[in-house]
């Protein structure tokens, strides 16, 4: 927007605020094109200005003018040969014009017109030749540069003197800014800043804004939509705990509770997490655990070494497990009756565990391999063996 009108307000006016009133002015309407609170403007400005005076900044703007010294200069070269090269088209042309005998009228007319065409073109890259030359760029001399570090050196304390008025501080910002564009968006309420500095460079910025009226209230857009998501399979009260984990807040700056949950989903015509089907495959750790007969600590190592297929709506949401008949059988092999883990053989048979596995490798007891996660184990046949005392 281009900024035309400045109101002021707070405290003793101090306050700016700018806006856009041309339509207002030319075609009658009730309220500005777009306004913008002055305060954050006016520091993302003096900090780029600033910036742009530190020695860093001004050592990068001698090192930018000399760039520009070597680009000139190659353009002038290359504008010489274009001269040169118009120079000798030209030449040539009068001397095919001055070759022609005067009874050849046709040829000497094609001739003169194209003599005429190589001094146009002649005089057309002179020209241009004169005008890069009267726009080089002056150097910096020893006693500029000397001038140039003092000013980076004091002027930011310049700048934040108590003797220093907001006058003083405009004049200054004259000095190296021609013009700044700004242009408000909604959604985000951000506002895009354009500097144009004298000199032709541009420098771009992104400020956000304070949001107006009821939006300084509003739940952001972001907790909103996973308030949505979390709503599809959990409960308001295990939300809650979910969005404080994350850090999140009401549009008011508090913690999340469930009753604000239930206010923000019915505000947005949220629904709630529908009953727990009993069909559904789903399952969480504890109920996974269960299944599988193993602890939860073991089902969140199996979750992180990703042996089961577990999703989370966000980060510290619970778990949802997918058992299907394929990853139970994975996790809870078919061992046939009678065949026990190595530890219930051994005490059912009264020997020791090495006593056992050296009948299994003898052959004297049957055993199966079986994988639960990623263990391999044995199952061995125990009903009905006896051992004696001495059998080792």
């Amino acid at each position: 927007m281009i900024l035309t009108a400045v109101a002021y307000s707070g405290r003793a006016g101090r306050v700016p605020r700018y806006a856009c009133v041309r339509a207002h002015h030319l075609h009658g309407t009730d309220h500005s094109c777009q306004s913008v609170g002055g305060v954050r403007l006016e520091k993302a400005i003096a900090a780029a200005f600033l910036e742009a005076v530190t020695p860093a900044g001004l050592r990068a703007s001698a090192q930018a003018i000399e760039e520009l010294e070597r680009q000139h200069d190659e353009r002038l070269a290359g504008q010489r040969l274009a001269v040169e090269r118009a120079q000798f088209e030209a030449d040539r042309a009068r001397r095919q014009f001055d070759a022609c005998e005067p009874e050849h009228r046709l040829v000497a007319r094609t001739l003169e017109a194209r003599l005429e065409d190589a001094l146009a073109e002649l005089e057309r890259e002179r020209r241009r030749l004169a005008e890069l030359e009267s726009r080089r760029p002056e150097p910096l001399t020893a006693a500029e540069r000397q001038a140039l570090a003092r000013l980076a050196r004091d002027l930011p304390r310049l700048w934040d003197a108590e003797t220093t008025t907001d006058r003083d501080r405009k004049e200054l910002l004259r000095t190296l800014i021609g013009e700044v564009v700004v242009t408000v968006r909604d959604e985000p309420r951000r506002a895009h800043i354009e500097i144009a500095w004298e000199g032709g460079a541009r420098t771009e910025l992104e400020i956000a804004l304070v949001r107006r009226g009821a939006e300084s209230k509003r739940t952001p857009e972001d907790t909103v939509e996973l308030i949505s998501r979390l709503a599809a399979h959990h409960p308001d009260r295990q939300i809650a705990a979910i969005l404080n984990k994350q850090g999140r807040r009401t549009g008011t700056g508090l913690p999340f509770t469930e009753p604000r949950v239930a206010h923000v989903r019915k505000k947005n015509g949220i629904p709630a997490a529908p009953p727990p089907d009993p069909d559904n495959d789903l399952f969480t750790v504890d109920q996974a655990a269960a299944e599988l007969g193993v602890t939860a600590t073991t089902i969140y190592r199996w979750l992180r070494a990703g042996l089961l297929p577990g999703e989370q709506t966000t980060a510290h949401a619970p778990w949802r497990i997918r058992l299907s008949d394929d990853i139970r059988r994975q996790f809870v092999p078919k061992v046939p009756d009678g065949y026990l883990p190595l530890d219930q053989a051994a005490k059912l048979l009264g020997v020791a565990r090495q006593t056992v596995l050296h009948k299994v490798q003898r052959g004297e007891l049957d055993a199966v391999q079986v994988t639960k996660g990623r263990r391999k184990g044995l199952r061995i046949q125990a009903a009905g063996e006896s051992a004696g005392l001495f059998d080792q």
